[in-house]
């Protein structure tokens, strides 16, 4: 069941003209309708890089859409991967290759994308724009053992690893449906 999920999971991430979902929920439904997308058939050279995207990196975290940083963003992150955040991720050459290719090739176009201290970002959670949609989490609800830190992304958006973000989708533990 795992491997089918994450399969079915990295195909979403490399459909096409796949997009993710954001939040603001007056605009959900005429946002749906406007963005209907058509998935273009994934070669197989794609299929093969979004496994082991899939299989690399969320053997440890959840393999986050691509969308989510731009081209410098990912170049810097696959080149300090001996030290991956205190981890040691390093990947064989031909590997590190075929993930850095997929992910640049699918990064944000908005190579402006920074930290809020002015740097490239290489944390999600430190974007402009993370910190705006989390900014009434309370640490408490972040800290919790089930959620643990804002890199834990599935823990409170149940439909993240399929690329939607919206709000009626939260659901933080032991607090229950997000309400803004």
């Amino acid at each position: 069941m795992t491997k089918v999920l994450n399969l079915s999971i990295a195909a979403l991430l490399l459909a096409g003209g796949v997009y993710l979902y954001a939040d603001d929920d007056e605009r959900e439904e005429h946002e749906h309708k406007r963005s209907a997308v058509v998935a273009k058939p994934m070669t197989p050279q794609e299929k093969s890089s979004v496994a082991l995207y899939t299989k690399e990196c969320g053997a440890c975290h959840m393999a986050y859409q691509p969308q989510f940083l731009p081209k410098r963003s990912w170049d810097k992150t696959m080149k300090t991967l001996d030290n991956h955040f205190g981890t040691d991720a390093s990947l064989d050459p031909q590997d590190h290759k075929t993930i850095q290719d997929y992910l640049v090739s699918h990064a944000s176009k908005n190579d402006q994308m920074v930290d809020m201290r002015g740097a490239v970002a290489l944390r999600i959670s430190e974007t402009p724009y993370f910190v705006r949609e989390h900014r009434e989490v309370t640490k408490k609800m972040v800290t919790q053992p089930e959620v643990k830190s804002f890199a834990n992304c599935n823990a409170c958006h149940t439909q993240a690893t399929n690329g939607s973000y919206r709000e009626r989708e939260i659901r933080i533990p032991n607090y229950g449906r997000w309400e803004d």
